[in-house]
Protein backbone atom coordinates (compact mmCIF):
# COMPACT_ATOMS: atom_id res chain seq x y z
CA UNK A 1 0.00 0.00 0.00
CA UNK A 2 1.12 3.45 -1.18
CA UNK A 3 -0.12 6.93 -0.91
CA UNK A 4 0.47 10.35 -0.83
CA UNK A 5 0.70 13.21 1.79
CA UNK A 6 2.02 16.18 -0.82
CA UNK A 7 0.59 19.70 0.30
CA UNK A 8 -1.16 18.19 3.27
CA UNK A 9 -0.34 19.17 6.91
CA UNK A 10 1.51 17.44 9.34
CA UNK A 11 -1.13 15.83 11.20
CA UNK A 12 -2.24 13.94 8.18
CA UNK A 13 1.49 12.92 7.73
CA UNK A 14 0.89 11.67 11.58
CA UNK A 15 -2.03 9.73 10.87
CA UNK A 16 -0.69 7.59 7.88
CA UNK A 17 2.14 6.20 9.80
CA UNK A 18 2.47 2.78 8.76
CA UNK A 19 1.31 3.46 5.20
CA UNK A 20 4.48 3.61 2.69
CA UNK A 21 4.23 7.37 1.44
CA UNK A 22 5.98 8.43 -1.76
CA UNK A 23 6.59 12.16 -2.85
CA UNK A 24 4.05 12.80 -5.28
CA UNK A 25 0.73 11.42 -6.93
CA UNK A 26 2.04 11.06 -10.00
CA UNK A 27 4.40 8.22 -8.24
CA UNK A 28 2.00 6.95 -6.69
CA UNK A 29 -0.59 6.42 -10.06
CA UNK A 30 2.42 5.24 -11.80
CA UNK A 31 2.61 2.19 -8.97
CA UNK A 32 -0.54 1.46 -7.31
CA UNK A 33 -2.60 -1.35 -9.43
CA UNK A 34 -6.04 0.65 -7.65
CA UNK A 35 -5.77 4.35 -6.59
CA UNK A 36 -8.40 5.44 -3.91
CA UNK A 37 -9.47 9.13 -3.67
CA UNK A 38 -10.23 10.28 0.00
CA UNK A 39 -10.34 14.30 -0.14
CA UNK A 40 -12.64 17.20 0.57
CA UNK A 41 -15.33 17.17 -1.35
CA UNK A 42 -14.48 20.29 -3.25
CA UNK A 43 -11.03 18.31 -4.16
CA UNK A 44 -12.31 15.48 -5.58
CA UNK A 45 -12.62 16.65 -9.38
CA UNK A 46 -9.48 18.41 -9.23
CA UNK A 47 -7.74 14.88 -7.95
CA UNK A 48 -9.65 12.98 -10.48
CA UNK A 49 -7.91 15.36 -13.24
CA UNK A 50 -4.29 14.62 -11.61
CA UNK A 51 -4.61 11.06 -11.63
CA UNK A 52 -5.93 10.98 -15.31
CA UNK A 53 -3.16 13.03 -16.40
CA UNK A 54 -0.43 10.93 -14.36
CA UNK A 55 -2.02 7.90 -15.92
CA UNK A 56 -1.62 9.00 -19.46
CA UNK A 57 2.02 10.12 -18.89
CA UNK A 58 2.91 6.57 -17.12
CA UNK A 59 0.98 4.91 -19.61
CA UNK A 60 -1.08 3.05 -16.98
CA UNK A 61 -4.27 1.98 -16.46
CA UNK A 62 -5.78 1.45 -12.20
CA UNK A 63 -8.55 1.27 -11.50
CA UNK A 64 -10.07 4.56 -9.39
CA UNK A 65 -12.08 4.13 -6.86
CA UNK A 66 -13.68 7.47 -5.26
CA UNK A 67 -14.81 7.48 -1.48
CA UNK A 68 -15.66 10.99 -1.18
CA UNK A 69 -18.49 12.42 0.32
CA UNK A 70 -20.17 13.91 -3.20
CA UNK A 71 -23.59 14.14 -4.64
CA UNK A 72 -24.51 11.54 -7.80
CA UNK A 73 -23.88 14.53 -10.32
CA UNK A 74 -20.62 15.12 -9.60
CA UNK A 75 -19.80 11.17 -9.56
CA UNK A 76 -21.13 11.26 -13.04
CA UNK A 77 -18.44 14.51 -14.25
CA UNK A 78 -15.68 12.39 -12.00
CA UNK A 79 -16.18 9.49 -14.32
CA UNK A 80 -15.82 11.59 -17.43
CA UNK A 81 -12.43 12.76 -16.09
CA UNK A 82 -11.39 9.71 -15.43
CA UNK A 83 -11.94 7.87 -18.47
CA UNK A 84 -10.92 5.59 -19.99
CA UNK A 85 -9.57 4.49 -16.37
CA UNK A 86 -12.02 1.73 -14.55
CA UNK A 87 -13.68 3.57 -12.28
CA UNK A 88 -16.19 2.74 -8.82
CA UNK A 89 -17.78 4.85 -6.72
CA UNK A 90 -17.88 4.10 -3.27
CA UNK A 91 -18.96 6.35 0.24
CA UNK A 92 -17.86 5.68 3.67
CA UNK A 93 -20.67 5.61 6.06
CA UNK A 94 -19.31 5.90 10.59
CA UNK A 95 -16.01 5.91 11.80
CA UNK A 96 -12.59 4.43 11.60
CA UNK A 97 -12.31 1.18 10.90
CA UNK A 98 -11.28 0.04 14.29
CA UNK A 99 -14.97 1.10 15.59
CA UNK A 100 -17.57 -1.13 14.73
CA UNK A 101 -20.40 -0.70 12.03
CA UNK A 102 -18.10 1.20 9.54
CA UNK A 103 -19.70 0.67 6.33
CA UNK A 104 -18.16 0.76 2.93
CA UNK A 105 -21.01 0.97 0.24
CA UNK A 106 -19.37 0.29 -3.69
CA UNK A 107 -21.42 0.92 -6.91
CA UNK A 108 -19.97 0.15 -10.33
CA UNK A 109 -19.24 -2.71 -12.65
CA UNK A 110 -15.79 -3.47 -11.26
CA UNK A 111 -16.94 -2.99 -7.42
CA UNK A 112 -15.84 -6.54 -6.74
CA UNK A 113 -12.47 -5.56 -7.26
CA UNK A 114 -12.38 -3.01 -4.31
CA UNK A 115 -14.57 -5.19 -2.19
CA UNK A 116 -11.87 -7.51 -2.30
CA UNK A 117 -9.14 -5.65 -0.78
CA UNK A 118 -11.43 -3.92 2.00
CA UNK A 119 -10.20 -4.03 5.59
CA UNK A 120 -12.15 -7.02 7.86
CA UNK A 121 -13.53 -4.77 10.13
CA UNK A 122 -15.17 -2.60 7.21
CA UNK A 123 -18.87 -4.04 6.48
CA UNK A 124 -18.44 -3.87 2.61
CA UNK A 125 -22.12 -3.17 0.89
CA UNK A 126 -21.96 -3.80 -3.11
CA UNK A 127 -25.10 -1.99 -4.47
CA UNK A 128 -27.01 -2.97 -8.02
CA UNK A 129 -27.08 0.06 -10.05
CA UNK A 130 -24.54 2.37 -11.76
CA UNK A 131 -21.91 4.44 -10.34
CA UNK A 132 -23.37 7.02 -8.63
CA UNK A 133 -25.44 4.89 -6.34
CA UNK A 134 -23.16 4.74 -3.57
CA UNK A 135 -22.45 8.56 -3.42
CA UNK A 136 -26.52 8.93 -3.44
CA UNK A 137 -26.78 6.82 -0.20
CA UNK A 138 -24.27 8.77 1.23
CA UNK A 139 -26.12 11.77 0.11
CA UNK A 140 -29.26 10.72 2.57
CA UNK A 141 -27.20 9.22 5.74
CA UNK A 142 -24.84 12.27 5.72
CA UNK A 143 -27.69 14.99 5.58
CA UNK A 144 -29.84 12.73 8.85
CA UNK A 145 -26.29 12.46 10.82
CA UNK A 146 -24.16 15.77 10.05
CA UNK A 147 -27.88 17.58 10.16
CA UNK A 148 -29.00 16.53 13.10
CA UNK A 149 -25.17 17.30 14.63
CA UNK A 150 -25.70 21.20 12.96
CA UNK A 151 -29.31 21.53 14.41
CA UNK A 152 -27.81 20.48 18.24
CA UNK A 153 -24.91 23.27 17.45
CA UNK A 154 -27.56 25.55 16.56
CA UNK A 155 -30.00 25.17 19.19
CA UNK A 156 -27.63 24.95 21.80
CA UNK A 157 -25.36 27.64 21.20
CA UNK A 158 -29.00 29.75 21.05
CA UNK A 159 -29.83 28.30 24.28
CA UNK A 160 -26.60 29.34 26.34
CA UNK A 161 -27.00 32.75 24.71
CA UNK A 162 -30.28 33.19 26.19
CA UNK A 163 -29.55 31.82 29.29
CA UNK A 164 -31.79 28.82 29.29
CA UNK A 165 -29.41 26.07 28.52
CA UNK A 166 -30.09 24.31 31.65
CA UNK A 167 -34.10 23.53 31.08
CA UNK A 168 -33.20 22.85 27.53
CA UNK A 169 -30.82 20.23 27.62
CA UNK A 170 -33.02 18.76 30.36
CA UNK A 171 -35.79 18.70 27.86
CA UNK A 172 -34.10 17.39 25.25
CA UNK A 173 -32.49 14.66 27.09
CA UNK A 174 -35.87 13.69 28.31
CA UNK A 175 -37.16 13.54 24.39
CA UNK A 176 -34.09 12.31 23.12
CA UNK A 177 -32.03 10.66 25.62
CA UNK A 178 -29.65 8.26 23.10
CA UNK A 179 -29.78 12.00 20.81
CA UNK A 180 -28.14 13.58 24.07
CA UNK A 181 -25.86 10.70 25.15
CA UNK A 182 -21.92 12.42 25.10
CA UNK A 183 -23.20 15.10 24.43
CA UNK A 184 -19.96 17.42 24.86
CA UNK A 185 -17.67 15.26 23.22
CA UNK A 186 -19.89 15.02 19.96
CA UNK A 187 -20.37 18.48 19.26
CA UNK A 188 -16.61 19.13 20.23
CA UNK A 189 -15.72 16.36 17.51
CA UNK A 190 -18.32 18.02 14.63
CA UNK A 191 -16.85 21.29 15.56
CA UNK A 192 -13.21 20.16 14.84
CA UNK A 193 -14.51 18.77 11.36
CA UNK A 194 -16.61 22.06 10.74
CA UNK A 195 -14.74 23.20 7.77
CA UNK A 196 -14.69 19.62 6.27
CA UNK A 197 -18.27 19.40 6.20
CA UNK A 198 -19.08 22.86 4.48
CA UNK A 199 -17.88 21.32 0.92
CA UNK A 200 -20.48 17.88 2.20
CA UNK A 201 -23.29 19.92 2.74
CA UNK A 202 -23.19 21.72 -0.47
CA UNK A 203 -22.98 18.51 -2.29
CA UNK A 204 -25.72 16.86 -0.03
CA UNK A 205 -27.75 20.30 -1.43
CA UNK A 206 -26.98 19.44 -4.97
CA UNK A 207 -28.02 15.87 -4.77
CA UNK A 208 -31.04 17.06 -2.71
CA UNK A 209 -31.86 19.73 -5.80
CA UNK A 210 -30.76 17.33 -8.52
CA UNK A 211 -33.73 14.86 -6.84
CA UNK A 212 -36.38 17.79 -7.47
CA UNK A 213 -36.26 18.91 -3.41
CA UNK A 214 -35.07 22.47 -2.33
CA UNK A 215 -31.23 22.74 -2.01
CA UNK A 216 -31.71 25.65 0.85
CA UNK A 217 -31.94 23.55 3.80
CA UNK A 218 -28.78 22.16 3.19
CA UNK A 219 -26.90 25.17 2.07
CA UNK A 220 -28.09 26.44 5.33
CA UNK A 221 -26.44 23.57 6.93
CA UNK A 222 -23.23 24.56 5.20
CA UNK A 223 -23.48 28.18 6.49
CA UNK A 224 -24.08 26.78 10.04
CA UNK A 225 -20.57 24.21 10.06
CA UNK A 226 -18.53 27.82 8.20
CA UNK A 227 -19.84 30.19 10.93
CA UNK A 228 -18.68 27.15 13.36
CA UNK A 229 -15.50 26.48 11.44
CA UNK A 230 -15.04 30.06 11.97
CA UNK A 231 -14.98 29.60 16.08
CA UNK A 232 -12.09 28.84 18.55
CA UNK A 233 -13.26 25.09 18.55
CA UNK A 234 -13.45 25.20 15.12
CA UNK A 235 -9.58 25.42 15.08
CA UNK A 236 -8.62 22.49 16.60
CA UNK A 237 -7.77 19.37 15.82
CA UNK A 238 -10.54 16.58 16.71
CA UNK A 239 -7.89 14.59 18.69
CA UNK A 240 -7.39 18.20 20.51
CA UNK A 241 -11.45 18.13 21.00
CA UNK A 242 -11.86 14.99 22.33
CA UNK A 243 -10.27 16.58 25.47
CA UNK A 244 -13.51 18.40 26.04
CA UNK A 245 -16.04 16.60 28.18
CA UNK A 246 -18.30 19.51 29.97
CA UNK A 247 -20.92 20.89 27.43
CA UNK A 248 -19.95 24.39 28.38
CA UNK A 249 -16.72 24.26 27.55
CA UNK A 250 -17.29 23.57 24.31
CA UNK A 251 -19.87 26.04 24.36
CA UNK A 252 -17.74 28.53 25.24
CA UNK A 253 -15.49 27.91 22.80
CA UNK A 254 -18.19 27.92 20.07
CA UNK A 255 -19.41 31.62 20.70
CA UNK A 256 -19.23 33.59 17.74
CA UNK A 257 -16.75 36.17 16.82
CA UNK A 258 -13.69 34.21 17.93
CA UNK A 259 -11.76 33.77 14.67
CA UNK A 260 -9.85 31.04 13.93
Amino acid sequence: MVATVAGRSARTRELAAGIELLPSLEEVVAAADVVISIVPPGDALHVADQVATAAQAAGVQPLYADFNAIAPATVARIATAISPLPFVDGSISGGPPNLPGTRLYLSGRDSAAVAALAHPRLNVVELPGDVGTASAVKMSTASVYKGVSALLLQALRAAEANGVLDPVVEDLTSGYPELMHRLAPRLASSASKAHRFVGEMHEIALAQGAAGLTPDLFTAVAAVYQEVAGTALGDRTPEQARELTELLDVLRLLKPGRSR
